[in-house]
């Protein structure tokens, strides 16, 4: 009888790779802080979430039937759940970003993903454990 990491990891897995883009995401506004015309973005994380695990219970079954055709792992998460930023306060040069706020959400992500990281982590202690017999 073999281990499935799907049952057994469960969401955390998808959880930490989201994070990390949504880290991305917001870094990116940050850096650009002072750019003219750049536009903050980011991503609503209980959506992109929801749409992850309905892929993996649905299990899109594509395949590539030409050669020109795009592999299904390149357009899976292919900024569908990231979005552009509505300004609380229009600014001159038409950048969207407020560094404060960024600064904020990036560092609750941050938080967020240390959280997962453990409960991932957890369940890896869990399956070892299992497999020592202790």
């Amino acid at each position: 009888m073999g281990i499935s990491f799907d049952k057994a990891l469960g969401m955390f897995e998808h959880t930490l790779q989201l994070r990390s883009k949504r880290a991305e995401v917001l870094a990116q506004n940050i850096a650009n802080n002072e750019t003219p015309g750049f536009l903050a973005r980011d991503m609503d994380f209980s959506v992109a979430l929801k749409n992850r695990m309905n892929e993996k219970q649905v299990g899109f079954n594509m395949a590539r039937t030409h050669s020109r055709h795009i592999d299904k792992e390149l357009t899976r998460g292919m900024h569908s759940e990231i979005k552009y930023k509505v300004p609380h306060e229009p600014t001159i040069d038409g950048n969207t970003v407020d560094e404060h706020r960024e600064k904020v959400a990036f560092a609750k992500n941050s938080l967020d993903f240390q959280a997962s990281f453990r409960f991932l982590n957890g369940r890896f202690k869990g399956l070892l454990t299992a497999l020592k017999g202790e």
